[in-house]
């Protein structure tokens, strides 16, 4: 019981050391090469943004008084449980924004080169945003609003978002009356969310095969010694020939695909054979399962 306490203790400590990365990590890309360039973004940052340029008030200052009524709506509707990693992660990207509103002072960290620096804060942010999201974190924000949409309405929450970072991102038209930065926002937004979803499914990318054949004794007796995987045993029947037939099945990581074909094809090069992609495999051997 108190080794359980302790490995989920560490578990926590090591989620929000992950978050706490993230936020300074997207500190850093959203004033360093966005901000200072004049281009606004999606999520309440974005909104953040506009608020700036229209009023001076800081970035980081506006992002944590919105998040903080949004907490508030999201705490009576979506519960404690849901907000606890939200509100850390806002505290933190709040505090990270200060800071680096304080050290760079508005300075782009590459001058004259507005689309190479769209281009590099895109991806330290969207990495950042990575690390927050696989730690089972969030930013708050317009996430917390189309969690609350997708609770009362048929949205889903990737539909939720995508509307609000659009309606954010052209508003900029209002305050620079330059298509230009429209289009700079909607570049950011897109390699910012790739690099998200590098980050999150890159790492958990795995593979199932469904492996048939006779000696199916012997495969399972070297992917248990060679790969150190264990694999499962399914009973089926052919539909051809109404013969009774084993199917291995195997779930591995996609770097070990290679490995596992030619294992098999030691054994039983005639062996029927079928890889699919899996978006996540959670349990022994894999990821941590977490809820």
């Amino acid at each position: 019981m108190v080794t359980k306490k302790i490995q989920k203790a560490y578990y926590s400590i090591q989620d929000y050391l992950i978050i706490f990365a993230g936020t300074v990590l997207y500190g850093f890309g959203f004033n360093g090469f966005i901000l200072s360039n004049e281009i606004v973004t999606g999520g309440v940052s974005g909104i953040s943004a506009l608020i700036f340029f229209a009023t001076s008030i800081p970035v980081s200052v506006s992002y944590f008084v919105i998040n903080v009524v949004l907490l508030a709506i999201a705490f009576k509707i979506l519960g404690l449980k849901f907000l606890l990693k939200t509100i850390f992660g806002v505290v933190s990207l709040s505090l990270s924004l200060s800071f680096f509103e304080w050290l760079l002072n508005g300075v782009p960290i590459i001058k004259d080169q507005v689309f190479m620096s769209i281009i590099l804060g895109a991806a330290i942010c969207g990495t950042g945003l990575g690390f927050i999201f696989s730690a089972n974190g969030s930013t708050g924000g317009t996430d917390i609003l189309a969690a609350v949409i997708n609770k009362y309405r048929n949205v889903s929450i990737g539909t939720g978002l995508l509307l609000f970072d659009f309606v954010i991102i052209s508003s900029s038209f209002l305050l620079f009356h330059n298509v230009d930065k429209i289009v700079f926002g909607f570049v950011e937004m897109v390699i910012s969310n790739y690099m998200l979803d590098r980050i999150i499914n890159g790492n958990r990318q795995s593979v199932q095969f469904l492996i048939f054949s006779q000696k199916y004794d012997e495969i399972t007796e070297r992917i248990l010694k060679d790969l150190g995987r264990g694999c499962t045993l399914l009973d089926g029947v052919g539909g051809y020939s109404q013969k009774p037939t084993k199917v291995v099945v195997l779930l591995a990581k996609k770097s070990e695909s290679l490995t596992i074909f030619r294992l098999i094809k030691e054994v039983d090069n005639q062996a029927f054979i079928s890889q699919s992609i899996v978006r996540g495999v959670y349990g022994e051997g894999f990821d941590q399962i977490k809820a």
